[in-house]
Protein backbone atom coordinates (compact mmCIF):
# COMPACT_ATOMS: atom_id res chain seq x y z
CA UNK A 1 0.00 0.00 0.00
CA UNK A 2 1.07 3.34 -1.06
CA UNK A 3 2.36 5.66 2.19
CA UNK A 4 0.49 8.81 -0.22
CA UNK A 5 -3.28 8.70 -1.22
CA UNK A 6 -3.49 10.78 -4.06
CA UNK A 7 -7.12 13.03 -3.45
CA UNK A 8 -9.68 12.56 -6.46
CA UNK A 9 -11.77 15.70 -5.32
CA UNK A 10 -12.46 17.36 -8.32
CA UNK A 11 -13.67 21.02 -7.01
CA UNK A 12 -10.62 21.15 -4.49
CA UNK A 13 -7.85 20.13 -7.28
CA UNK A 14 -9.53 23.03 -9.39
CA UNK A 15 -9.36 25.40 -6.44
CA UNK A 16 -5.86 24.42 -5.66
CA UNK A 17 -4.62 25.18 -9.15
CA UNK A 18 -6.23 28.39 -9.86
CA UNK A 19 -4.28 29.15 -6.61
CA UNK A 20 -1.41 28.00 -7.97
CA UNK A 21 -1.99 30.23 -11.12
CA UNK A 22 -2.07 32.70 -8.77
CA UNK A 23 1.16 32.21 -6.99
CA UNK A 24 2.76 31.86 -10.74
CA UNK A 25 1.62 34.95 -11.92
CA UNK A 26 2.41 36.96 -8.50
CA UNK A 27 5.57 34.94 -7.27
CA UNK A 28 7.07 33.04 -10.37
CA UNK A 29 7.89 29.48 -11.18
CA UNK A 30 10.24 29.95 -8.24
CA UNK A 31 8.15 30.58 -5.53
CA UNK A 32 5.22 28.23 -6.37
CA UNK A 33 5.80 25.29 -3.20
CA UNK A 34 3.06 23.09 -2.00
CA UNK A 35 3.23 25.60 0.87
CA UNK A 36 2.47 28.66 -0.91
CA UNK A 37 -0.90 27.16 -2.39
CA UNK A 38 -1.97 25.90 0.22
CA UNK A 39 -1.63 29.52 1.70
CA UNK A 40 -2.91 30.96 -1.51
CA UNK A 41 -6.11 28.81 -1.74
CA UNK A 42 -6.67 28.92 2.14
CA UNK A 43 -6.68 25.24 2.74
CA UNK A 44 -4.52 23.17 5.72
CA UNK A 45 -1.02 22.87 5.37
CA UNK A 46 -0.28 19.78 3.75
CA UNK A 47 -3.23 19.42 1.23
CA UNK A 48 -1.72 20.16 -2.05
CA UNK A 49 0.59 17.48 -1.71
CA UNK A 50 -2.42 15.28 -1.20
CA UNK A 51 -3.65 15.99 -4.93
CA UNK A 52 -0.26 16.42 -6.88
CA UNK A 53 2.54 13.77 -6.68
CA UNK A 54 5.41 16.60 -6.89
CA UNK A 55 5.53 20.62 -8.20
CA UNK A 56 6.34 19.22 -11.84
CA UNK A 57 3.11 17.59 -11.69
CA UNK A 58 1.10 20.97 -9.99
CA UNK A 59 3.34 23.36 -13.18
CA UNK A 60 1.92 21.04 -15.57
CA UNK A 61 -1.53 20.88 -14.27
CA UNK A 62 -1.53 24.24 -14.01
CA UNK A 63 -0.93 24.74 -17.12
CA UNK A 64 -3.70 22.74 -18.24
CA UNK A 65 -5.79 24.38 -15.74
CA UNK A 66 -5.01 28.10 -17.90
CA UNK A 67 -6.40 26.70 -20.90
CA UNK A 68 -9.73 25.35 -19.38
CA UNK A 69 -10.36 28.82 -17.83
CA UNK A 70 -9.93 30.26 -21.25
CA UNK A 71 -11.89 28.28 -23.43
CA UNK A 72 -14.49 30.99 -25.37
CA UNK A 73 -18.24 30.48 -24.33
CA UNK A 74 -20.86 28.81 -27.14
CA UNK A 75 -22.03 32.29 -27.72
CA UNK A 76 -18.85 33.27 -28.90
CA UNK A 77 -18.42 29.77 -30.81
CA UNK A 78 -21.66 30.45 -32.25
CA UNK A 79 -20.97 34.04 -33.40
CA UNK A 80 -17.71 32.41 -35.18
CA UNK A 81 -19.62 29.55 -36.97
CA UNK A 82 -23.07 31.20 -37.61
CA UNK A 83 -21.83 35.27 -38.14
CA UNK A 84 -20.90 37.19 -41.34
CA UNK A 85 -18.16 35.74 -43.11
CA UNK A 86 -16.69 39.44 -43.07
CA UNK A 87 -12.95 40.83 -41.95
CA UNK A 88 -15.37 43.44 -39.64
CA UNK A 89 -16.63 40.29 -37.58
CA UNK A 90 -12.75 38.88 -37.37
CA UNK A 91 -11.93 42.05 -35.88
CA UNK A 92 -14.86 41.40 -33.44
CA UNK A 93 -13.76 37.63 -32.68
CA UNK A 94 -10.11 38.60 -32.06
CA UNK A 95 -11.53 41.06 -29.93
CA UNK A 96 -13.35 39.27 -27.43
CA UNK A 97 -10.74 36.96 -27.61
CA UNK A 98 -7.67 39.21 -26.88
CA UNK A 99 -9.86 40.83 -24.01
CA UNK A 100 -10.92 37.33 -22.65
CA UNK A 101 -7.10 36.94 -22.31
CA UNK A 102 -6.68 40.43 -20.65
CA UNK A 103 -9.57 39.91 -17.75
CA UNK A 104 -7.64 36.77 -16.84
CA UNK A 105 -4.49 38.64 -16.33
CA UNK A 106 -2.69 36.78 -13.39
CA UNK A 107 -3.27 33.39 -15.81
CA UNK A 108 -1.77 34.51 -18.99
CA UNK A 109 1.60 35.48 -17.04
CA UNK A 110 1.32 32.31 -15.01
CA UNK A 111 1.74 30.71 -18.60
CA UNK A 112 4.52 32.64 -19.27
CA UNK A 113 6.41 31.72 -16.03
CA UNK A 114 5.16 28.01 -17.37
CA UNK A 115 6.89 28.71 -20.90
CA UNK A 116 9.67 30.15 -19.26
CA UNK A 117 10.26 27.10 -16.59
CA UNK A 118 9.76 24.69 -19.67
CA UNK A 119 13.27 26.03 -20.93
CA UNK A 120 14.60 23.95 -18.56
CA UNK A 121 11.62 21.29 -17.72
CA UNK A 122 11.58 18.71 -20.85
CA UNK A 123 8.07 16.94 -19.46
CA UNK A 124 7.01 20.88 -18.90
CA UNK A 125 7.97 21.40 -22.53
CA UNK A 126 6.38 18.36 -24.22
CA UNK A 127 2.76 19.11 -22.27
CA UNK A 128 3.24 23.11 -23.36
CA UNK A 129 4.04 22.85 -26.57
CA UNK A 130 1.75 19.94 -26.98
CA UNK A 131 -1.00 21.80 -25.67
CA UNK A 132 -0.11 25.26 -27.31
CA UNK A 133 -0.26 23.31 -31.26
CA UNK A 134 -3.71 21.67 -30.11
CA UNK A 135 -4.80 25.42 -29.43
CA UNK A 136 -3.38 26.65 -32.30
CA UNK A 137 -4.60 24.07 -34.67
CA UNK A 138 -8.21 24.36 -33.09
CA UNK A 139 -8.09 28.33 -33.95
CA UNK A 140 -7.11 27.24 -37.50
CA UNK A 141 -9.51 24.45 -37.90
CA UNK A 142 -12.66 26.75 -36.52
CA UNK A 143 -11.80 29.46 -38.75
CA UNK A 144 -11.53 27.51 -41.80
CA UNK A 145 -14.33 25.59 -40.78
CA UNK A 146 -16.60 29.08 -40.40
CA UNK A 147 -15.76 29.96 -44.07
CA UNK A 148 -14.33 33.00 -42.42
CA UNK A 149 -11.80 34.80 -45.01
CA UNK A 150 -8.20 34.16 -45.00
CA UNK A 151 -6.01 30.53 -44.58
CA UNK A 152 -3.98 29.28 -42.23
CA UNK A 153 -1.20 31.53 -42.77
CA UNK A 154 -3.20 34.68 -42.01
CA UNK A 155 -4.67 32.70 -39.00
CA UNK A 156 -0.95 32.25 -37.73
CA UNK A 157 0.12 35.72 -38.49
CA UNK A 158 -2.87 36.72 -36.29
CA UNK A 159 -2.08 34.46 -33.38
CA UNK A 160 1.60 35.99 -33.14
CA UNK A 161 0.84 39.58 -33.54
CA UNK A 162 -1.80 39.50 -30.96
CA UNK A 163 0.47 37.15 -28.61
CA UNK A 164 2.17 39.68 -28.61
CA UNK A 165 0.33 42.57 -28.24
CA UNK A 166 -1.14 40.64 -25.13
CA UNK A 167 2.19 40.66 -23.67
CA UNK A 168 2.78 44.17 -24.24
CA UNK A 169 -0.49 45.00 -22.47
CA UNK A 170 -0.45 42.53 -19.78
CA UNK A 171 3.21 43.06 -18.61
CA UNK A 172 3.69 46.83 -19.73
CA UNK A 173 0.58 48.71 -19.83
CA UNK A 174 1.81 52.10 -20.73
CA UNK A 175 3.62 50.82 -24.26
CA UNK A 176 -0.10 50.78 -25.90
CA UNK A 177 -2.92 52.38 -24.30
CA UNK A 178 -5.98 50.33 -24.51
CA UNK A 179 -7.16 52.29 -27.72
CA UNK A 180 -4.06 51.56 -29.55
CA UNK A 181 -4.86 47.69 -28.81
CA UNK A 182 -7.41 47.81 -30.24
CA UNK A 183 -6.73 49.85 -34.01
CA UNK A 184 -3.60 47.65 -33.50
CA UNK A 185 -5.86 44.48 -33.95
CA UNK A 186 -8.06 46.12 -36.82
CA UNK A 187 -4.57 46.80 -38.21
CA UNK A 188 -3.41 43.05 -37.71
CA UNK A 189 -7.01 41.74 -39.44
CA UNK A 190 -6.81 43.79 -42.06
CA UNK A 191 -2.86 43.17 -42.83
CA UNK A 192 -2.98 39.58 -42.53
CA UNK A 193 -6.51 38.88 -44.24
CA UNK A 194 -7.35 42.12 -45.88
CA UNK A 195 -9.10 41.04 -49.51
Amino acid sequence: MEWCQVRTNPERRQALLDAAIEVLARDGARGLTFRAVDKEAAVPAGTASNYFANRDDLLTQAGSRFYERLQPTEETMAKLAEGPKSLAHIVELMKETVGRIESFRTGYLALLELRLEATRRPELRAVLTERVRADIDFNVRNHLDAGLPGDEKSVLLLYLALNWLIVDRLTLPDVFTEEQGQELIEAAVDRAIGE
